[in-house]
C-alpha cells in the first residue's frame, strides 16, 4: 500500500484564506509582548492575584505585539481547520506573502526582513509562568516558538514557505479553544498601546454593553513601562482621536478621572450579529440562584469574571445561547474540570 500522506497529523499546511483573526486569550489577559518599537531588553514579571508571568529577552530582545501577528495568523488558520473538522498539529507550514498580507504588513523586502527579525524574538523570548491554558498549569521555561525555518526561497534570498512549530502552551489553548475572534482593523492599528488596550477590551468587555477599569490598573495589564502621569497622556491621546475618527474596533473609549470606559460599538469581531441573540449579543442576565450554583459547579473561582469570559465566549460562537442559566453552569464545570482550583 501506498503511505497515508493525507491523514498525518506531523505538519498542517496553512491554506485558509479568509480565516477569521484570533488570538488566544492567556496572552490577551496577560502583559506577554512588549510595548516598545526599538530592541527591548528588560527581564520583565507581572504578577496579579494567584498569576505570574515572567518574560525573559534574547539577544535579539524581547517579542513585542506586532511579533504577535504571527502567532495570531497560525492560531487562525489552524482554529478554522478545527472548525472544518481538519486534523490539525503544533508544526504547521505557511506562504510568508500570505502571512504579511492577512496581516496588513508590506510585501517587500522590508516586510520579509521584520518577519524573519519576528520569528527570532518569537523563538527566543522565554517565559515561565503558572497561566493555564488547556487545563495545563505550567511552570517551566518556554518559547512562544518552538521552532522556525525557512524551507523555501526565491533566488534572490526571499522567503517563500516558513515552517513554523508553536509551543505546547500556546497549542493547548487551540485545541481547548480559548481563543478569541479579534477585528480585521485590529491589524490597521499602528501604535502597539492601541493593540494592547483593544486585545483588553475585546477579553474584558466582550460583548457587554460596558467596561471599566481604573487607568493603574490598565497600565499594570499593557505593561507599559511608562510613568503614570505619560501613561495618562498616551491613553488621552488615543482617546481623542478616537473621539475624532472612531478608529478603534469594537469598542469606545472614555476616561472619567482615573477610570477608563469601554462601551461596545455594536459589533465583535467582523461579524454582523444576529439579532435573535438575547439582549444585544452576549449581555445574557442570568437568575441569581445561578450564581450559587456555579460557585458550587467550580469551587474557588471568581464566578463573575467566569461569567465575564463565558459570555465573550458564548458571543463567539455565533449561535444564540438557548438557556444561558444551564450553560453557564456547564460552562464552569468544563472549567473546573480542565484545571481544578485546590
Amino acid at each position: 500500500m501506498l503511505p497515508d500522506r493525507v491523514g498525518q497529523r506531523d505538519l498542517f499546511v496553512c491554506d485558509i484564506f479568509n480565516a477569521a483573526p484570533k488570538g488566544d486569550m492567556a496572552s490577551m489577559e496577560h502583559p506577554i509582548f512588549s510595548l516598545s518599537t526599538k530592541p527591548d531588553f528588560r527581564r520583565r514579571r507581572y504578577e496579579h492575584n494567584r498569576s505570574f508571568v515572567e518574560i525573559k529577552p534574547s539577544p535579539d530582545g524581547l517579542a513585542t505585539v506586532h511579533d504577535r501577528d504571527v502567532l495570531i495568523y497560525c492560531i487562525s488558520q489552524l482554529m478554522a481547520a478545527l472548525n472544518e473538522g481538519r486534523p490539525v498539529s503544533r508544526k504547521l507550514t505557511l506562504h510568508a506573502h500570505d502571512l504579511l498580507k492577512a496581516t496588513n504588513r508590506m510585501t517587500n523586502g522590508q516586510g520579509y526582513e521584520g518577519l524573519k527579525a519576528a520569528l527570532r524574538r518569537l523563538q527566543g523570548t522565554q517565559i515561565e509562568t503558572n497561566l493555564v491554558t488547556g487545563g495545563s498549569e505550567q511552570f517551566d521555561v518556554f518559547s512562544l516558538i518552538d521552532r522556525a525555518r525557512i524551507i523555501r526561497e526565491t533566488r534572490e534570498g526571499r522567503m517563500q514557505e516558513v515552517e513554523i512549530t508553536l509551543s505546547d502552551w500556546v497549542f493547548n489553548a487551540i485545541e481547548a479553544n480559548e481563543v478569541l475572534t479579534l477585528h480585521r482593523d485590529y491589524f490597521r492599528l499602528r501604535k502597539p498601546l492601541e493593540r494592547r488596550i483593544y486585545e483588553l477590551a475585546r477579553k474584558h468587555c466582550g460583548m457587554q454593553p460596558e467596561w471599566r477599569i481604573s487607568l493603574e490598573l490598565l497600565q499594570k495589564k499593557c505593561g507599559s513601562n511608562s510613568t503614570p502621569k505619560e501613561f495618562r497622556r498616551l491613553v488621552s491621546t488615543i482617546i481623542s482621536h478616537d473621539e475624532a475618527h472612531g478608529h478603534m474596533p469594537d469598542y469606545s473609549i472614555r476616561l472619567d478621572g482615573d477610570i477608563v470606559r469601554f462601551e461596545r460599538r455594536g459589533t465583535a469581531g467582523s461579524r454582523v450579529r444576529r439579532p435573535s441573540r438575547p439582549d444585544a449579543a452576549g449581555h445574557l442576565a442570568l437568575a441569581p440562584a445561578t450564581f450559587e450554583a456555579a460557585r458550587k459547579a467550580a469551587p474557588g473561582y471568581d464566578v463573575h469574571f467566569l461569567h465575564a469570559e463565558w459570555q465573550a465566549y458564548a458571543a463567539d460562537q455565533g449561535t444564540p445561547v438557548k438557556h444561558p442559566d444551564r450553560a453557564f453552569i456547564g460552562f464552569c464545570k468544563a472549567r473546573h474540570a480542565r484545571a481544578p482550583l485546590r
